[in-house]
């Protein structure tokens, strides 16, 4: 636990913002979550340096009723301040964040196989030859499904393509 607060306190907030390339409302709530972190650091570290020992001696020379003050100082003796076993929510917490981190690396592999699979289709569509250039053989070799489609058509002595004229109008030669 120690290290994860040591971790913590070498942070670059500024690289950690700017280098991830994270979204604004992202860089937002992580400089909203700096802030509570640096208030609550204050806090922690005001309340540390707070004298916690009480003078029993100071409150038996002002007030009067002795009793009170015996009874407080034999309570206050007495305090046994709880601990807690947070070994177990602990343990949930890392198991969480190595899940987490597991789903984090998997998503990041994804997005650099799509990644490279766009850079990829752009570098063809890049060095492609341009629409007009184009003939019915070449469309046909790269998307052989048409020519079968246009086959089965032809076929079953269909012509026309439903919803063609809709789309694009109806063009007569005559």
């Amino acid at each position: 636990m120690s290290a994860v607060k040591a971790a913590a306190t070498h942070i670059d907030w500024t690289k950690l913002s700017t280098s991830l390339g994270l979204k604004t409302e992202t860089v937002a709530a992580l400089g909203a979550f700096r802030k509570r972190n640096e208030e609550a650091r204050r806090v922690l570290s005001d309340l540390q340096d707070q004298k916690t020992a009480v003078d029993f001696a100071h409150y038996r020379k002002v007030l009067k009723n002795q009793a009170i003050i015996d009874e407080v100082e034999k309570a206050h003796k007495a305090f046994k301040a709880a601990s807690y076993d947070v070994k177990a929510q602990i343990k949930s917490i890392e198991a969480v964040e190595a899940k987490a981190l597991e789903r984090a690396k998997f998503t990041a592999t994804k997005v650099e196989s799509e990644l490279a699979d766009l850079q990829a289709t752009l570098k063809n569509i890049e060095t492609s030859r341009p629409i007009d250039e184009l003939t019915v053989d070449d469309v046909l070799k790269s998307r052989p499904e048409i020519a079968e489609k246009v086959d089965a058509l032809l076929a079953k002595s269909k012509w026309d393509t439903k919803g063609y004229n809709d789309k694009f109008g109806y063009v007569t030669l005559f």
